[in-house]
């Protein structure tokens, strides 16, 4: 669903949905979580970016990449997550080493199901 389309749906702004959805990306998705979330929305970026130039890349070897950077360093089992989150990996059994092609976009999912929230 597009912000536009949001914004009709629920009688607000533009600029209200895409606050909203920034609110809810850097303050953690779910209710009663009382740490911060550790990669913030311009990390879901920077994570989304590695996966395209590298999309043959395991878990371990993202995370080792992320680290690499000027953010804070995070833990494999939080990228995995958020890869899961994204929609860019299929689940297995320890590893999230199979990245799903087909969900590489540029557009951040939006909840746990298929829907998408992009700028059109």
């Amino acid at each position: 669903m597009s912000i536009t389309e949001t914004a009709r749906l629920v009688d607000c702004s533009r600029s209200a949905v895409v606050s909203i959805h920034a609110k809810w990306i850097n303050d953690g998705r779910h209710q009663g979580v009382d740490h911060p979330r550790v990669i913030k929305e311009k990390g879901h970026w920077k994570v989304s970016r590695l996966v395209k130039q590298n999309w043959h890349q395991t878990a371990a070897q993202l995370t080792a990449q992320y680290n690499a950077g000027p953010s804070a360093s995070v833990l494999e089992h939080t990228v995995q997550r958020l890869l899961l989150d994204m929609g860019l990996c299929k689940q297995t059994s320890h590893s999230c080493a199979s990245v799903d092609q087909a969900s590489l976009s540029t557009t951040p999912t939006v909840g746990p199901g298929p829907s998408k929230l992009n700028h059109g």
